[in-house]
């Protein structure tokens, strides 16, 4: 569950299921939970001075009106697709997620992958200004630690690419799982090509 205090700023409509980070800053201070694409249930805490509010339903709003009293209220989904479109529109596009091979013990895709990458960039700019989680991994064949290391290089080398093509770097992460998450398990020193890869992850 998030808090979120209303004391010092003021925060439009926005989507509080996972973070804030697509909230804006309104001259309006009111918060409308909207319902999370998957289903699953949310919910924030919405505050202001010493007065609390729970929204854990969809739909349900907290307002604080001119006399600075913090208010429940409930909307529905036909007015809040009338009044904020674009954020709807947004809303309803799920997370994209792809996954891109790499030729071995380097961080240069394979050239399957390679042709790949252009719908990646597509997908990624249907979704402006949201965040790109780019994870690599290895296979078995090798040492942990350099794995490790290749892994996030990997990553990296997908992130430098994205924001070659505009994106914004603080929007674009990159991690390293080495050979510790396996696409498809295998012993010990057993070559896969399955498990170079990154996952991508853009929502």
């Amino acid at each position: 569950m998030h808090s979120l205090n209303l004391r010092w700023s003021a925060v439009g409509l926005c989507t509080l299921a996972l973070n804030l980070s697509g909230c804006t800053p309104a001259t309006l201070e009111r918060v409308v939970l909207l319902p999370e694409a998957s289903a699953s249930p949310t919910a924030v805490e919405v505050r202001s001075g010493e007065q609390s509010l729970l929204l854990d339903r969809p739909y349900q709003v907290a307002e604080l009106r001119a006399d600075q009293q913090l208010v429940a209220q409930t909307t529905t989904a036909d007015a809040v697709a009338e009044s904020y479109p674009r954020l709807i529109e947004r809303q309803a596009m799920a997370p994209a997620r792809f996954v891109l091979n790499f030729q071995p013990g380097s961080s240069q895709l394979t050239p399957e992958s390679q042709a790949q990458l252009p719908g990646v960039i597509r997908e990624a700019r249907q979704r402006s200004g949201g965040e790109i989680i780019v994870v690599g991994h290895t296979d078995r064949q090798g040492p942990a630690d350099a794995n490790d290391r290749l892994s996030l290089a990997r990553a990296q080398a997908i992130k430098d690419l994205l924001v070659q093509q505009g994106f914004d770097p603080e929007l674009v992460e990159a991690v390293g799982r080495g050979e510790r998450e396996p696409l498809v398990p295998t012993e010990d020193e057993v070559v896969e090509p399955r498990n170079r890869r990154a996952e991508i992850l853009v929502r």
